[in-house]
């Protein structure tokens, strides 16, 4: 029916209720931060270790922002995964990741953008707050992100996203370590628990809009399906126009 949300239509093509509150990030992660409330602390050279390390997602808070901040910033407001938010997981991601905050367990919350593996593997990433970053990263590099952060007394009590670059005639490696760049993140408990300022939010958003791949640099016109080369060549995308997405093949669903 054509008055049917696109919730509605994919909880008909699964074929089931589908439950987001059910999930592992809603239900598994605060279960396992009780669990590690009673164990000893992870330190190094004297600073806190993250327990629990949370891959999140880039754009789980700008479905609740307001509309003037969407409209400010629509170049990551507008980007299809936050325009449609498929099953209203980005929420959930949200209410998890605000659970963990409070949970009195050191963690770090790790926020990729775009998983895209036919983007280049060991590339120098680069780190943003504020949810405001959009671009691609290799799946690869999120898992050595990853397993960095287990070892970087910098990256605790932090949120923060990632895109990579890819490498231009081996003028951006990787660096060596990762510690530097976390080292120059705000914690999480700045501003009263609010993370950084609007106005660094904003400068950041600037500065990140001109690393969106492509050559329009215009995220917000992309369908979902529809690749930043595809925008360029104004071909349409594998689930349609922007607006008209066949998000029944999209093939999303929630962990549970």
């Amino acid at each position: 029916a054509p008055d049917q949300s696109i919730w509605t239509k994919l909880q008909a093509l699964f074929g089931l209720a589908v439950t987001p509150k059910g999930t592992i990030d809603a239900v598994g992660l605060p279960a396992l931060a009780e669990g590690l409330k009673s164990t000893p602390k992870r330190v190094l050279d004297g600073k806190s270790l993250p327990k629990i390390v949370m891959l999140s997602s880039a754009g789980v808070t700008r479905p609740s922002w307001s509309e003037g901040k969407k409209l400010a910033l629509e170049g990551c407001a507008g980007i299809p995964i936050v325009r449609l938010n498929p099953f209203g997981i980005l929420d959930v991601k949200r209410e998890s990741e605000e659970t963990l905050r409070t949970c009195g367990v050191d963690y770090t919350i790790f926020r990729p953008c775009g998983l895209n593996d036919s983007w280049p593997s060991n590339q120098r990433p680069i780190f943003s707050q504020g949810d405001i970053a959009v671009g691609r990263i290799n799946r690869k590099d999120v898992a050595q992100i990853l397993v960095s952060i287990l070892s970087a007394p910098d990256a605790t009590g932090k949120t923060f996203e990632a895109i990579t670059i890819a490498n231009s005639d081996g003028y951006y490696p990787p660096a060596s370590s990762l510690n530097t760049a976390l080292g120059r993140l705000e914690s999480d408990s700045i501003n009263g628990g609010k993370g950084p300022s609007e106005e660094v939010v904003r400068a950041t958003y600037a500065l990140m809009q001109q690393l969106l791949p492509g050559e329009k640099q215009s995220a917000n016109e992309l369908a979902m399906g529809q690749t930043y080369e595809q925008l360029d060549k104004g071909e349409e995308g594998r689930l349609g126009k922007k607006g008209e997405e066949k998000v029944e093949q999209a093939g999303l669903a929630p962990s549970s």
